[in-house]
């Protein structure tokens, strides 16, 4: 753990911030601010990030994942008195601000809303924005918790407003703390009351659902890419199947190559396949290098239309699939299952990809998955058993001849 003791906010006493870096490349953020007295006013503890989709001068979309928080610093963070809410304000990274404003009623607490602000002017975030200037986003959230309760939703949570999904678990948050104690008793939201399973954005075992999806025939394959100044930059060629979770309901869909658009970006570190058809607001593929020498797959983000008009949105910026060195493509004719979280997961078939180094439009030699490398290995060694067993048939069948001639002498 890495704590930084801030200096104090006018009226509010010291405030300590403790980062803690996370396994996810996100951070857990922990919060107190102190009155006057040096009595705790406000704690909370959670782990956040965020994904913007923004529109690039070519009139296409990237999708942005922010999960450094490593600069962050508090000012304007409030206990509240007569005539102020508490609030908690976190400033980070090149004009990122994030803002959570608490109310109070007389026997409850709420927290009332949560605003987000980015700044698109920012070129290392933003290199290609077709808008430039501070955007923001508002949220009514609403949770009313009773007062001296710790509220605590360790569940993954989302809000989704103008392009941006807000990421929230492990969350522990109290306002109007009394005699500067930190409550033990726990107000739970309503996902950890069905479940006590922590669900952050990474790779873990999908959830049983309760309602059992109705069975796909496998997807039709697909060829993508990506194109800059020096011609294609990006191939994929990929039959796609989208597995998610929501609200215990569990829902296939097969991308069709035939109905679904697709653009990207290529940098000399990284990679971007978007595709978008009538029920998939954006499937992000983001590519990496690691090593200096080999490319992997490291992030999807991933926004789809529900039947009943809500949308399901999830992103991962920590995952390594689909491993090859660079210079080569990855292949993998088998399915195979990119695990995004565990109320997402994508189905391949017949996959071969190629974020870097493509010359002349072309793939270069594939580096295959373990499943095909197999595969391979068992054809000619069934082959070998085959022709084995073929010449031990003729040799026992000449044996068998040869045995009745002698046979036939003898009598003679």
């Amino acid at each position: 753990m890495v704590c930084f003791r801030l200096s104090p906010v006018p009226g509010t006493g010291l405030v300590l911030l403790c980062l803690v870096l996370g396994a996810v490349s996100s951070y857990a953020l922990e919060f107190n601010v102190t009155d006057s007295e040096k009595a705790v006013c406000l704690f909370a503890k959670w782990q956040m990030n965020f994904t913007i989709r923004y529109e690039t001068t070519n009139k296409t979309y990237k999708t942005v994942t922010i999960s450094d928080f490593s600069t962050a610093s508090y000012n304007g963070s409030v206990c509240g008195d007569d005539q102020n809410n508490p609030k908690i304000v976190v400033q980070f990274g090149s004009g990122f601000s994030w803002t959570v404003n608490f109310t109070k009623e007389e026997s409850t607490y709420s927290i009332d809303s949560i605003s987000f602000s980015y700044n698109t002017s920012d070129k290392a975030t933003f290199p290609d924005a077709k808008d430039k200037g501070i955007l923001t986003v508002r949220d009514a959230v609403g949770f009313r918790i009773p007062l001296n309760d710790m509220f605590r939703c360790n569940s993954l949570s989302t809000l989704e407003n103008s392009g941006v999904v807000q990421y929230y678990w492990d969350v522990h948050v109290q306002a109007f703390v009394q005699n500067g104690t930190v409550s033990t008793k726990e107000y739970l939201c309503e996902k950890d009351k069905t479940s006590t399973t922590v669900v952050p954005i990474t790779s873990t075992a999908a959830p049983s659902p309760t309602t059992a999806p109705t069975p796909k025939e496998k997807p039709e394959v697909g060829s993508y890419s990506v194109n800059n100044s020096n011609g294609t930059c990006l191939l994929a060629t990929m039959g796609l199947q989208l597995n998610f979770t929501h609200n215990k309901v569990v829902s296939i869909i097969n991308i069709n190559p035939n109905t679904t658009d697709f653009t990207g970006s290529c940098q000399p570190r990284s990679a971007l396949l978007s595709l978008n058809s009538s029920n998939v607001k954006y499937l992000d593929f983001v590519f990496a290098v690691k090593n200096e020498n080999r490319f992997y797959l490291k992030e999807v983000n991933v926004s789809v239309y529900l039947v009943n008009g809500s949308v399901f949105s999830i992103a991962n910026n920590n995952l390594s699939y689909w491993d090859a060195p660079l210079g080569s493509s990855y292949m993998c004719n088998k399915e195979q299952t990119v695990s995004v979280s565990g109320a997402f997961q994508i189905n391949t078939f017949d996959l071969r990809v190629q974020p870097f180094n493509v010359m002349e439009g072309k793939y270069s030699t594939a580096e295959e998955c373990s499943a095909d490398s197999d595969l391979n290995f068992l054809i000619p060694v069934a082959v070998g058993v085959a022709l084995g067993f073929l010449i031990i048939v003729v040799f026992i069948s000449y044996m068998i001849g040869r045995r009745k001639s002698r046979t036939g002498y003898q009598s003679v």
